[in-house]
């Protein structure tokens, strides 16, 4: 008996360093096809958003951040879009600021 049976492609952009992919992504009648290339409704490439937090880090604005990216990679995001993404860092932020140091340090600067 067959598990599951295809039901064409569908058309996926998937934001890059390089700029947007556009993927013919397989898909099932049930829809549980999922590629391994990326998560199930992941848009953009991890590294692309890690490019992304690595700016906010460095105190670049989430409006120049959008900027940066259009100019880039031709792929646009608004600001409140790079606010979300980088959400994620505001727990390993805080764990970081409350770690113990354990070493000794020179100098540690508050």
């Amino acid at each position: 008996e067959r598990q599951g049976y295809r039901n064409g492609v569908r058309p996926r952009t998937l934001y890059t360093r390089v700029g947007p992919v556009t993927l013919q992504v397989p898909q099932t009648r049930d829809g549980s096809f999922s590629p391994e290339l990326f998560k199930r409704y992941q848009r953009s490439e991890q590294a692309f958003v890690l490019a992304l937090m690595e700016m906010v880090v460095q105190g670049v604005s989430t409006r120049k951040v959008t900027e940066v990216t259009e100019a880039l990679c031709g792929a646009s995001f608004s600001k409140s879009t790079v606010s979300a993404l980088c959400a994620g860092l505001d727990p390993r932020v805080r764990a970081f600021n409350e770690r113990r140091l354990t070493a000794e340090y020179p100098f540690v600067l508050v």
